[in-house]
């Protein structure tokens, strides 16, 4: 299954370009899922699906059950019953639904699935959150602790505290095989997101903000386009420094970026039905480019380290952060952070240094005597 993961600058019209690429890959035979919280129109399409996640439904049902699982807590409080007719979607549902539409679309029969994600800054977000939560529970709730369920109650009396109930660990397990399940389509070798922007200095620094937020979650960028793109050939000079802003930026995204930029022309109008969508003239889906590798290169014969290569493309050395705790790096990339789990390798080694190169983060380690093999 090819998913396709459409995000940018609010306003760039990616909502836009989803459905115009969902609708370019159904009419060229693919089975097509759309999923986006605004209404498109497409028209009927054969071989298309339009789906809207609906937060508010999901909520309410997930509310009312963890309630109904803590009946017995909440009648010792006191606490009163929430019905279903008074619960509205608290901010955070509307992603929460999304993951869930994803989680779904991976075990679907759908050849291409195209999702219309939030704007640039909330979509990276969304996209982190599983691993982040799955880490968290891990953390709250660590697995093995599980297999101790009988002794619970024993527990419970010598240490004059409540223990954990039953309810509480099936809870945090269904919710650990959801998110990872969500994961598991975000990380993908077929899923990869395409950044939509209009050309001029906002977009480009939207554009270089995301790239470097998705390369530090280790997610791959397919293509950016540049979409609402001027004509040259207008008579009306009141375009003309708009066009040459525009002519600047998409000169510098091609050299960035190359054969990866799409040109997605003004209508002059925005894009209504399935004769507008076609008009913009989005590319079929094309096959995903090569994952991101964060490669661990062996300089110990020469230098006596290791080197932890992390691609941050249009990162700046004042952005970074790095800090390691036990045999976890958090790394800092401008708005964005991310805590990853070290290689075998380089578990048993120190940081002894980083260097930011050509948009490449060199972190490099040296062997700890402690803890490294020794040789004969």
């Amino acid at each position: 299954m090819r998913t396709l993961l459409l995000t940018g600058p609010g306003g760039s019209g990616r909502t836009t370009v989803a459905a115009a690429t969902a609708l370019k890959a159904a009419r060229e035979g693919h089975r097509t899922l759309l999923i986006t919280a605004d209404r498109v129109e497409t028209g009927t399409e054969q071989g298309l699906t339009v789906q809207r996640p609906a937060p508010g439904d999901e909520f309410r049902d997930d509310l009312l059950a963890l309630q109904t699982r803590a009946g017995s807590a909440l009648d010792l409080l006191g606490a009163g019953r929430l019905e279903g007719e008074e619960l509205t979607p608290l901010p955070g549902s509307d992603e929460l639904a999304l993951l869930r539409a994803l989680r779904d679309a991976g075990q679907s029969a759908y050849d291409t699935v195209v999702v219309d994600l939030p704007p640039a800054p909330r979509a990276l977000a969304l996209l982190a959150l599983p691993e982040q939560l799955r880490r968290y529970l891990r953390r709250l709730l660590p697995p093995e602790r599980q297999a101790a369920r009988a002794l619970r109650p024993m527990l419970g009396r010598l240490a004059g505290v409540p223990m954990p109930a039953d309810w509480l660990y099936e809870t945090a397990a269904r919710w650990e095989t959801e998110l990872a399940a969500a994961q598991a389509v975000i990380e993908a070798p077929d899923t990869t997101v395409r950044l939509v922007a209009e050309p001029g200095p906002a977009g480009a620094d939207a554009v270089r903000t995301a790239a470097t937020g998705l390369a530090l979650q280790g997610l791959r960028t397919d293509a950016v386009t540049a979409n609402r793109v001027l004509p040259d050939d207008t008579a009306d000079t009141w375009f003309a420094g708009l066009i040459a802003q525009q002519r600047k930026t998409l000169a510098e995204w091609r050299g960035t970026y190359g054969e990866s930029l799409r040109l997605l022309p003004h209508l002059g109008r925005d894009p209504r039905g399935a004769d507008d969508l076609a008009a913009l003239g989005v590319p079929a889906p094309a096959a995903a480019p090569e994952p991101v590798r964060w490669p661990v290169a062996d300089a110990l014969a020469d230098d006596g380290v290791l080197i932890w290569h992390i691609p941050l493309p249009g990162v700046v050395r004042e952005e970074l952060g790095l800090i390691r705790r036990g045999d976890e790096l958090v790394v800092t990339a401008g708005p964005f952070r991310r805590i990853v789990t070290l290689p075998s390798a380089l578990r048993r080694c120190t940081v002894a240094g980083a260097g930011l190169r050509e948009g490449e983060l060199c972190v490099r380690f040296t062997p700890d005597p402690d803890l490294w093999p020794r040789t004969r």
